[in-house]
């Protein structure tokens, strides 16, 4: 499954962009095969209320999202974000990605699992 789960970072510089490496790793490899993916950040991060870490990763992932998006339009495959709240549970946030993975028709958005993000100002 071609599913990329943001883990928590401090605000240098050299975690932040291993992390992203990572992403960009199994990223790249789904594109190359045509495949859909998923990355699951935490509401937080794209809130910044995180660490700027964190932020720089979760913010990062949505453009990436969003640009590997339009790519994935012209072939067939899909590129979206969960974004989730601490106290969702793990089998609904698996169940939103698994809805977005089979999707052909969403693509390039982020779907937002649990409260925490209502009233802000969103990215």
């Amino acid at each position: 499954m071609n599913v990329f789960r943001a883990g928590p970072v401090s605000d240098d510089w050299v975690e932040v962009r291993a992390e992203l490496e990572r992403a960009f790793v199994m990223s790249r490899a789904a594109a190359q095969s045509e495949e859909s993916f998923v990355y699951v950040v935490h509401n937080d991060d794209l809130l910044g209320r995180r660490g700027v870490g964190n932020a720089m990763v979760a913010t990062g992932l949505l453009s990436a999202a969003r640009t590997a998006a339009l790519e994935g339009s012209r072939k067939g495959w899909t590129a979206n974000v969960v974004a989730h709240d601490d106290d969702v549970a793990p089998a609904e946030i698996e169940d939103w990605v698994e809805r977005l993975l089979d999707s052909k028709g969403v693509t390039g958005e982020v779907v937002r699992v649990g409260p925490g993000h209502i009233g802000k100002a969103l990215p």
